[in-house]
């Protein structure tokens, strides 16, 4: 079935890294999730859990979708639903971004905000759970796509892991992903058992995230840990987790746009900065993978903007400095 827009999900293009870090004995290449239709990776889900329910029913004419997001698979559901002709309320919390609204809003979702955490665990991930529950609950003939623990969350991320073996010839040495409701990382991994891949997959988590046993803290890039271990989380889904700091994926997305003009979204400059921490560790001549989940424009306001980043951690202009001293390259012939 050709669905229109929905049918450009996937087949992301898979880049060679070679400026951002320049003395690596490795190659290094970055699958480029933000330049699906809707922004990231997370419209590869979306589609392949509402798909599932039209096709077996859970979802007819009339069904309202109803799903908590802190963004980009909000936004990725908002636009399946348009397309279908789907009432979808995503419910999200204050920390959401002012663009993250107007996207959301712009597809035709209605935007539910908690305005206050969740008096038992403190989070906000649990009160738009809760939220979620009362609305479902009280509106006649809903679907829940339940991005935490539905199946084909990961379904859609096999995919994902076969495009980058395809694109690579076969030779994945390792595999490098952030974390967040886990299904990337599950779906590639599984893959890579299932066709018996010698691929190293690393997992990349946020310092404040409990997903790989870290202690909960408050942490300010959307889409990067959880507060809540997610049901798709596995303990052997991944050979190693790598944890970074919300500064350290500023200094990374600053890297990635300075050497590379590649302009991505903070839980990219995490995984960016979890290679740099075991560069010295990956043998000589080994090829790297690296899933890019998101484009930067959703960032603008956060990440790269300088008086955002000074209030949160204080002075650091320093560590991208050479961004603003850089010569400019002409290229010849």
């Amino acid at each position: 079935m050709n669905d229109g827009v929905l049918s450009a999900i996937g087949k992301t293009p898979l880049v060679r890294l070679s400026r951002v870090i320049p003395d690596s004995r490795f190659k290094l290449y970055a699958k480029l999730e933000g330049l699906n239709p809707g922004g990231s990776t997370k419209d590869r889900p979306a589609f392949s859990i509402l798909r599932h329910a039209i096709d077996s029913g859970d979802i007819q004419p009339g069904t309202v979708v109803i799903e908590s997001s802190s963004g980009n698979m909000g936004i990725g559901l908002a636009q399946a639903c348009m397309y279908y002709g789907l009432r979808f309320i995503c419910v999200v919390d204050p920390k959401a971004t002012v663009q993250n609204v107007r996207l959301l809003k712009a597809y035709g979702a209605e935007v539910d905000v908690v305005q206050e955490p969740d008096k038992r665990t403190g989070e906000y991930l649990q009160a738009r759970l809760n939220r979620v529950k009362d609305l479902l609950d009280s509106t006649e003939n809903t679907f829940w796509p339940n991005q935490y623990s539905h199946r084909y969350n990961p379904i859609a991320h096999y995919q994902t892991m076969h495009e980058v073996v395809t694109q690579l010839g076969g030779e994945v040495d390792y595999l490098f992903c952030a974390t967040s409701t886990c299904g990337t990382i599950r779906g590639c991994a599984e893959y890579a058992r299932e066709h018996k891949l010698p691929t190293k997959i690393f997992a990349v988590d946020a310092v404040g995230s409990v997903i790989f046993g870290g202690e909960n803290r408050k942490r300010l890039i959307p889409g990067h840990g959880a507060a809540v271990r997610p049901a798709l989380y596995q303990p052997d889904v991944a050979e190693r987790c790598i944890h970074v700091t919300d500064l350290q994926c500023v200094v990374g997305c600053r890297r990635l746009v300075r050497d590379e003009a590649i302009l991505a979204g903070g839980s990219s400059g995490a995984v960016l900065m979890a290679i740099e921490q075991i560069k010295d560790e990956i043998e000589p001549g080994a090829t790297c993978a690296a899933i890019f989940a998101d484009k930067g424009e959703r960032y603008l306001d956060t990440i790269y903007c300088d008086s955002w980043v000074a209030e949160h951690f204080g002075n650091v202009a320093h560590l991208w400095q050479a961004q603003k001293e850089m010569p400019v390259m002409v290229a010849t012939g």
